[in-house]
């Protein structure tokens, strides 16, 4: 199976009640093979509107400060979330629409094949490395689970909302860029 192909089986999902809401299904961008993968919690209503993930004022100022360490969604890395729907006002994706779209995932990362995730806040850190993560105090920590390294960094929109944590996520992002350096440099080659 190909990434288009899941995602075209996923167009016609209705495993929870997002999908009788959403305007577009936004499945995901970038490098199709990246071995850098960023997920995030789920679309807001730019994403959903479009069709493509962090598109909106939080999606653009994380391609900005991914810049700084020369990432970019359409050269060297692949952006999703864990919920491929927009859930209801932006409202947290609930435990079981969350459980509904990892068989959407789960696929999709393994087609993909990333050597290194960033889960970007608090709930895509909870559904991917530990239930009872916590961000304030966990995040730019590197894990190892299955031959993948996990890191997770506050979400942008959550760095809209406090310019205070933007400290810390720049010493994450450091952090990252030195982990694509030790295991996968070819992500800066060309």
């Amino acid at each position: 199976m190909t990434l288009t192909e899941l995602e075209a089986q996923c167009q016609k999902c209705k495993n929870c009640v997002l999908g009788e809401t959403r305007t577009n299904l936004v499945f995901g961008a970038g490098v199709p093979n990246a071995r850098v993968m960023f997920i995030g919690e789920g679309p807001g209503e730019n994403e959903d509107l479009q069709g493509q993930p962090f598109v909106g004022r939080g999606g653009q100022f994380l391609d900005t400060m991914l810049k700084i360490i020369n990432l970019d969604r359409c050269k060297n890395f692949y952006i999703t979330n864990i919920v491929k729907c927009r859930p209801p006002k932006n409202r947290d994706p609930q435990e079981s629409e969350r459980a509904a779209c990892m068989s959407w995932l789960r696929p999709q990362i393994e087609l993909i094949s990333p050597k290194i995730i960033v889960c970007l806040g608090r709930i895509a850190a909870m559904t991917l490395i530990k239930s009872d993560f916590k961000i304030t105090r966990e995040h730019g920590q590197v894990f190892e689970k299955d031959g993948i390294y996990y890191m997770a960094i506050y979400h942008p929109a959550a760095l809209l909302r406090d310019p205070y944590k933007r400290p810390d996520t720049f010493e994450d992002l450091k952090a990252l860029q030195e982990l694509i350096n030790s295991v996968c440099p070819e992500v800066y080659a060309g």
